[in-house]
């Protein structure tokens, strides 16, 4: 019953953000539409694995979404009326499920408009991320919650927050002059997913694979119905290419291990393989933008059959192409382990310094810059400095499994 029901699970959510996008479509009422939503996945959960997946699960999706929010709707007497008007006026089959074998376009943009109105700019940006793994990647409060590691009372506030802080913003794409900025706050929440899926910031798990997948899904979806963007392809081949390292990035014990002691074997070569060509169509698709370049940066480490044969050179002059176009301190960061590669230790520990020097200290992972502090002391023969750095790292890390492994490499310095 294991696979049927994952297989389920895989088909709600696929479906979740076009049921969601035809409700909103017709009634023009966020907030309760996702409410029913939700009711008819849970009750499509419960149902589906006993009396087996309808011919047109869409479709019953669908209606039984409606049914519940017709219900909601008829409580009150001028939304009834708004119902009723909106339905004169929308085509009879405007919101119904084509019938098996036929395609409608559409529903297919629905989850990108959805996509939009999740990360309106009214909305914080903690607030856009809840809402979007909600509303668009289908998942309840309760797992939204565990996806996050907060409490479920606060995420529950956060997504009532949006909700009506969208009410009334009409469900339809922006306009063109509005869409590159709205559209990067997009490909922004589906980055941030995949980075809080691949390295937990908290938490006893290195690696949340249930953020990942999403984030990569979410982000094929996008491209489907953008695949001429260039920030669209270059993020999925960002996230296709640094995914590709998972199965090397822990051991037995679920230890952390880097990038230069993993076995390389074990990386999934069929993903650096379309990785790598979205990371070419991305550089051919326009200028070369954030996403691109860190793509282009990931192929490179990708196709290093070994750390020794990585190009740095190259990788470095990425990084000055990086930085000079975003204020990220993970770019800056990755530059001085670059500028460390080509021109030696002391080089990027003078690079961490300007760093530590313009950083305020309060950057969710300013611990990072103990760690590579570390790791270059103790590459340039500095034992006693390079142990500080690490147990500095370890101690205002939040993650778990990377204090476990800065500790450990604390350990290992012979003084």
């Amino acid at each position: 019953m294991g696979p049927v029901r994952d297989d389920i699970e895989d088909l709600l959510r696929l479906h979740a953000p076009q049921v969601l996008g035809a409700l909103v479509r017709r009634y023009g009422h966020f907030d309760p539409a996702e409410d029913s939503v939700q009711e008819a996945l849970i009750a499509a959960a419960a149902q589906w694995p006993e009396d087996g997946v309808p011919d047109n699960p869409r479709g019953w999706l669908i209606r039984v979404a409606s049914r519940r929010l017709t219900d909601r709707l008829r409580s009150d007497a001028a939304r009834r009326r708004r119902e009723e008007t909106a339905a004169a006026l929308t085509p009879a089959d405007a919101f119904v499920a084509p019938p098996p074998g036929e395609s409608r376009a559409p529903s297919e943009d629905d989850t990108l408009t959805l996509l939009f109105l999740c990360c309106h700019p009214a909305l914080s940006p903690a607030a856009q991320l809840a809402l979007t793994l909600r509303a668009v990647g289908g998942l309840t409060t309760a797992e939204v919650a565990r996806a996050l590691l907060v409490p479920e009372a606060t995420v529950a506030q956060r997504i009532s927050r949006a909700k009506r802080a969208v009410r009334g913003a009409g469900f339809r794409a922006p306009e063109p002059a509005d869409r590159d900025r709205r559209l990067a706050a997009v490909l922004q929440v589906l980055y941030l997913i995949f980075n809080e899926g691949y390295t937990a910031t908290s938490g006893p798990d290195l690696h949340r694979t249930d953020l990942a997948r999403e984030a990569i899904r979410l982000t094929r979806s996008v491209r489907r119905l953008l695949p001429r963007e260039g920030r669209v392809t270059g993020l999925l081949a960002l996230m296709v290419l640094t995914e590709a390292r998972t199965p090397a990035r822990t051991g037995p014990g679920g230890e952390l291990i880097p990038l230069d002691e993993q076995d390389r074997a074990l990386w999934d070569r069929t993903a650096i393989a379309e990785g790598t060509a979205l990371a070419e169509e991305a550089l051919a698709q326009g200028p070369a933008g954030d996403y691109q370049l860190q793509a282009a940066i990931a192929a490179l480490h990708d196709e290093a059959a070994r750390a020794e044969d990585t190009d740095w050179p190259q990788i470095l002059a990425l990084y000055d192409l990086l930085v000079r176009r975003t204020p990220d301190p993970a770019a800056a960061l990755g530059r001085a382990v670059a500028v460390a590669m080509v021109h030696g230790p002391r080089a990027g520990l003078a690079e961490v310094d300007v760093l530590a020097e313009t950083s305020s200290g309060t950057e969710a992972g300013s611990y990072r810059l103990d760690a590579v502090r570390g790791h270059l002391l103790e590459r340039a023969g500095e034992p006693d400095s390079a142990r500080a750095a690490y147990l500095a790292a370890a101690d205002a890390t939040l993650s778990e499994p990377e204090a476990r492994y800065l500790r450990g490499r604390a350990d290992r310095i012979v003084p």
